[in-house]
């Protein structure tokens, strides 16, 4: 990768940035903030990330987790405009993140990839990256489209609590809603690859000279590890995110939600 591929890409974002205040998008600044933040945190996570490689140390692989696990808890909330109270907001949505990609890349790790050690940086920490990211959107994505739905459904839920629903049967039509909702993209993702896409761990092997046909196998095993991260992880934010919108006495309890 020469200087030059590295200005062209920068050109194509100031493009996009000439094209949002060209067209009055008012998203000049937020792309832009987002490519400096973009361009600072690879260009540390690939010098971290080669410090960790070269010292094969299962202590500095542990402490690379951690941290991306807590970033992610962070992001999984902060650009939602209703949210519940923040220590429940980041508790519950970074809590079935975690969970959701621990479980998967475990499994993933144990089985299908099975590095020796299983805990080897070079491919724990890289996979733990791609599954963490889209189970933290389908999360975010569950929330913030459950919160919304129950905020605007208010007088709908509390007629169900009033005429003797349970809290989940009042919340049940929201809660497949946010879930559906959080996995539309994936599932979108699964049915063009191949055909419309080929998606980016496949397309990158093949790229380093692995034959199409076993970068193939692994992309389906990402893919299948992917969506059911994402399905663990929007279920349970959005299983517990409705308890916490309601109490033992089956009221709705929007007093627990505050607005950005």
């Amino acid at each position: 990768m020469t200087p030059g591929d590295m200005l062209l890409a920068g050109g194509m974002i100031f493009g996009s940035i000439i094209l949002s205040l060209v067209f009055s998008l008012g998203i000049q600044k937020a792309l832009f903030i987002a490519a400096l933040r973009m361009v600072v945190q690879l260009v540390l996570a690939g010098s971290v990330l080669l410090l960790i490689f070269g010292r094969s140390s299962v202590w500095l692989t542990i402490a690379m987790l951690v941290f991306m696990f807590a970033a992610a808890s962070y992001e999984v909330g902060t650009r939602q405009l209703v949210r519940l109270t923040p220590d429940w907001h980041f508790g519950i949505g970074g809590g079935s993140t975690i969970i959701g990609t621990v479980i998967v890349v475990l499994l993933g790790l144990l089985t299908a990839l099975q590095p020796h050690p299983w805990y080897q940086a070079r491919t724990a920490i890289p996979m733990t990256g791609l599954l963490l990211g889209n189970v933290m959107n389908a999360v975010s994505l569950t929330m913030n489209t459950l919160l919304s739905t129950i905020s605007r459904e208010r007088s709908a839920i509390e007629a169900r609590l009033t005429l003797g629903a349970t809290r989940t049967e009042a919340m049940n039509v929201s809660i497949r809603q946010a879930i559906r909702a959080a996995l539309i993209p994936t599932l979108n993702q699964m049915a063009a690859a191949g055909i419309i896409t080929l998606p980016g761990i496949m397309t990158g092997q093949i790229l380093a000279g692995m034959n199409p046909m076993e970068a193939s196998k692994y992309q389906i095993v990402l893919m299948s590890l992917i969506v059911s991260g994402n399905m663990i992880g929007a279920t349970l934010a959005a299983v517990l995110t409705a308890v916490r919108l309601s109490d033992s006495r089956g009221r709705l309890r929007l007093d627990r939600l505050f607005r950005k």
